[in-house]
């Protein structure tokens, strides 16, 4: 009896078990179309063997306790089974620790599928692009990519056993065979055949196929007709070269050269048509065609020259020259980049200084002050300052310089006043400008230095030649009594505070206006180097950053510096410009990183406000400020066992030290 019911139990399995095949198969159907995209290699048995061992229940569970394991298995599982299947090995693990626990009569082993231990099932680690199809740490450069341009360098730099022996060894060439085959067609001239083979390479873009054709036939027309073979050069002209040419003007410059000087078809035309090396014709290709058939030139090296640029824009501290920046390390410079220490303290101005400003050349630094006079300093070698030139006659406070494009003479403007110009070399006051009624308040020079540009009392701008004579005049708001005057570079352009928060931007040949417009008062604005961007210090104690290409548009502002009651000017400097500097009431001169805003040093020394502050365009180390205090501050690198000559710490003969120490800060 016990026998029958064993039987009869089994039996019944099985029927379950061939039901459950049967709706599990066509499950199985169903989810073969979505799985075989994952993974087409895998058995539809052992995939369906797996959802069986998962479905295997309690009552399953029965018979295992009744019947010989082994047995079971072999009747109720077919083979492939026992094969290792290559679903990942913790499911395969998961699907075993629960359909298999207990076969050997509730015993703790389990079987274990034929093929090794567990460990040999763990997953491996998936790679999209294939072993060794990769290199570097982050796994983004292919290294057939990789290969071929070192190769192609190898082969730039003149190193060509080399490059051919890197082809050789990592069994990757520089071109493919039809790209090679096509190279050499071009250079032997058999062009007829290089078509040919162009068109096997298999560019998708058919504009791109056309216009390498025509280089190729355009090239194959100039040798002919260097070669006086005038006949041929037609025919290669209208049968070839013009079904491919949609420029209709080009195809009529081809024909020109048809004719000699005289007109005449088929007389001698040598030295008239300027051929093309086919070396240069391969260059030409090269540009055209897509990187992945020809690589481009220097590829390596503009490479390498975008990840040095990228460092050095991500570098905050970065004041060095570029030759400075090696590819043996990653770059990074410190603060001793940037020029603050107090190198020189130079006390020739008996009031305020408000203004300095060095020349375009960096040799020279001028000054202005409260005390009615200017002083032009130089620069020595070493980049010590000294005074070159005390300049005197204005009845009032000198306001601002200007130096001419040359840097041989000298604007400088009185509160109001007049303009007066100076040659540098001898200090001598070359022409006085003025006008009677209004006062001079601003000046600058035009770029061809045969005109200058003063901004009037009457809020007019006024235009004059070197001799004094007034050529031109702007009248109406373009300017304010207190202000600061630009010309672009180009010499179109000039711009003025026209009104308290807005700049004008003035065309002087098209009368355009532009307004530049903040929502606080303007107190003073600089311009940079190349014209294309401007600095606006505000009464908010923000100094914004306008990029005037185009429409103005507002991308940088600067804050920390304090600014209450007086103007206070900012400017460019720094290495290609790279940062911000500024005066301010609290005595510091404050320095900016112009694309972050982040401050990068407050400069202490002063003991009164700093007016203004100019960087040293040919020197990036070298910054200057002017102070209520009566003094100009010289700051350099701030660097450690470094001993400056001592004319660099010296002014009209006498040593000065801060804080009582022996040592500038």
């Amino acid at each position: 009896m016990e026998f029958a019911l064993v039987e009869r139990k089994r039996k019944n399995a099985i029927v379950d078990l061939s039901r459950m095949e049967a709706r599990e198969k066509e499950r199985e159907i169903k989810r073969e179309t979505v799985r075989s995209a994952e993974s087409g290699n895998r058995r539809k048995e052992e995939s369906a063997v797996l959802h069986r061992r998962s479905l295997i229940g309690a009552g399953e569970l029965q018979i295992v306790a009744l019947a010989s394991p082994r047995k079971l298995c072999h009747a109720i599982l077919p083979e492939a089974f026992f094969v290792i299947d290559e679903e990942p090995a913790l499911k395969r693990m998961k699907v075993s620790s629960k359909g298999l626990v207990g076969l050997s009569n509730g015993s703790s082993s389990s079987v274990e599928p034929v093929g090794g231990p567990s460990s040999d099932l763990m997953a491996r680690p998936l790679s999209s692009e294939g072993d060794g199809e990769v290199v570097g740490s982050r796994g983004v450069i292919k290294r057939e990519e990789f290969v071929r341009i070192i190769t192609k360098a190898l082969y730039s730099l003149g190193y060509k056993k080399s490059g051919a022996r890197l082809e050789e060894e990592s069994g990757i060439p520089l071109h493919s065979s039809i790209v090679n085959l096509c190279m050499q067609q071009i250079l032997d001239g058999h062009w007829d055949e290089s078509i040919v083979t162009l068109n096997k390479i298999g560019l998708v873009e058919e504009n791109v196929l056309r216009a390498a054709s025509f280089l190729i036939l355009e090239q194959k027309f100039f040798e002919l007709l260097d070669g006086e073979k005038v006949m041929d050069a037609l025919k290669t002209l209208r049968t070839e070269i013009t079904p491919l040419c949609s420029d209709s003007s080009r195809i009529r410059q081809l024909s020109s050269y048809m004719l000699s000087p005289c007109g005449q078809v088929g007389s001698s035309r040598r030295g008239i048509v300027q051929v093309r090396t086919r070396s240069k014709l391969l260059e030409e290709l090269q540009n055209l065609l897509p990187p992945t058939i020809l690589i481009p030139e220097k590829r390596l090296e503009h490479l390498v020259e975008q990840a040095l640029i990228l460092q050095r824009e991500a570098c905050m501290f970065h004041n060095s020259m570029d030759r400075e920046m090696s590819l043996y390390s990653d770059h990074h410079c410190g603060k001793t980049q940037i020029p603050s220490r107090t190198l020189q303290i130079l006390e020739a101005h008996d009031d305020e200084v408000w203004y300095v400003q060095f020349s375009h050349n960096g040799k020279y630094l001028a000054s202005a002050s409260n005390d009615r006079s200017a002083i032009i300093w130089e620069v020595d070698m070493n980049g010590g300052v000294s005074m070159k030139h005390k300049l005197s006659g204005h009845l009032k406070s000198v306001s601002s310089v200007s130096w001419s494009p040359n840097d041989q003479e000298l604007l400088t403007c009185g509160v109001e006043e007049a303009v007066r110009r100076w040659d540098v070399s001898t200090g001598k006051c070359l022409q006085v400008y003025e006008k009677n009624g209004p006062g001079l308040v601003s000046c600058a020079w035009f770029p061809s230095g045969k005109y200058i540009l003063s901004g009037l009392s009457d809020k007019s701008i006024c235009m004059w030649d070197l001799d004094g004579k007034e050529v031109e005049s702007w009248k109406g708001q373009r300017t304010l009594k207190i202000s600061d005057l630009e010309i672009t570079g180009d010499g179109e352009h000039f711009l003025s505070i026209c009104k308290d928060n807005a700049i004008l931007f003035f065309n002087k040949e098209t009368k355009e206006e532009i307004f530049i417009e903040e929502e606080q008062t303007i107190t003073s604005f600089s311009l940079s180097k190349d014209s294309r961007f401007l600095l606006t210090n505000l009464l908010n104690q923000e100094i914004h950053l306008w990029n005037i290409e185009g429409v103005p548009k507002l991308i940088g502002k600067y804050r920390s510096h304090k600014r209450t009651r007086l103007i206070v000017r900012s400017c460019f400097g720094g290495l290609k410009q790279s940062f911000i500097a500024s005066g301010s009431e609290d005595s510091q001169v404050y320095i900016w990183h112009r694309n972050s805003g982040d401050l990068v040093e407050a400069l202490p020394g002063h003991s009164g406000a700093v007016n203004c502050v100019s960087w040293n365009p040919a020197n990036p180390h070298m910054l200057a400020s002017a102070s209520d205090d009566r003094t100009i501050r010289i700051w350099g690198l701030k660097r450690l066992n470094v001993k400056y000559p001592p004319n660099l710490l010296r002014t009209n003969g006498v040593v000065h030290y801060c804080n009582g120490g022996g040592e500038l800060r």
